[in-house]
């Protein structure tokens, strides 16, 4: 079945989502347990007046001479939750990355493109207002916008500003026809990461995936483990390594990180993920 006929019902604790009548368990957002991830930077969470409807993980000890980029994150089900995906979070955050994602810790409701943009406006001012404890730390140049799921839709709603860097699309694709023309609006690297055939969200990304404007960089990973990933796993597990590796290469020219990703030979084209790639250079 396609994305486009998923019926979304998020329980009213946030537990299910109803797929054709059948109730598909979304796995618990981990408990807090600060600071975590693998990297350098062990990173926590933390939120802010400033920014209201978000939560901001950074390395705890904001480490001397690192500029953070920026990484804006919409969560699954569009749930304004954010620490909804925690593990995962706090894993890309402690490579040395400002991520924002939608929604207050243990949140409610529902969230929107524009929030996205929301966390990238507010990033950019913190790095200059006189008192920030950010001022002067964060690499404004460096813009990934991402989500999974309903997310990953409001990552490609806003990937046409001009600021952003890459676009990171995780068990996603988009569900109208209608919608497609977004597709001919990214500019910047796109990465695709999704759970495989068994993801509800694989043929509409292999759909996506077909129409991407000629020329524009792109991989695809498709990694067999569905459509929620491995997200609630230590350190994010899989999806989480991987994802550190994609932001170290697009957002701080990490070579190591690019071998990854490019050429036939490159450090996911053997082992369980399948790979794509277009104009990877």
């Amino acid at each position: 079945m396609k994305l486009g006929q998923l019926i979304r019902r998020v329980t009213a604790a946030g537990a299910g989502i109803v797929l054709a009548g059948t109730i598909l368990t979304v796995p618990a957002a981990p408990a807090h347990a600060a600071p975590g991830g693998s990297g350098p930077y062990p990173a926590d969470y933390e939120t802010t007046l400033r920014l209201p409807r978000h939560t901001i993980y950074r390395p705890a000890t904001l480490p001397t001479g690192v500029l953070l980029p920026i990484v804006a994150w919409g969560n699954g089900a569009c749930r304004a939750d954010g620490t909804w995906f925690e593990n995962f979070l706090k894993e890309l955050a402690s490579h040395g990355f400002l991520v924002i994602a939608n929604g207050r810790p243990g949140g409610t409701g529902s969230t929107d493109a524009d929030m996205l943009i929301d966390a990238i406006d507010w990033a950019i001012a913190e790095n200059s207002r006189l008192t920030s404890r950010l001022r002067g730390r964060i690499d404004t140049t460096k813009i990934a916008v991402m989500g999974q799921s309903c997310g990953g839709l409001e990552a490609y709603e806003v990937s046409d500003d001009p600021r952003v860097t890459t676009t990171g699309i995780w068990n996603s694709g988009i569900m109208s026809a209608l919608d497609k023309a977004q597709l001919s609006r990214l500019h910047a690297p796109i990465g695709y990461f999704i759970g495989g055939p068994s993801d509800i969200a694989y043929q509409n990304a292999l759909d996506d995936w077909n129409r991407l404007p000629a020329g524009l960089p792109a991989f695809m990973g498709n990694l067999d483990v569905g459509h929620f990933g491995t997200y609630s796993q230590p350190n994010g597990g899989e999806f989480g390594r991987v994802g550190a590796l994609w932001l170290k290469w697009q957002l701080k020219g990490d070579a190591a990180a690019r071998a990854a990703f490019v050429g036939t030979n490159c450090g996911l084209c053997s082992g369980p993920w399948q790979v794509r790639q277009k104009n990877l250079s």
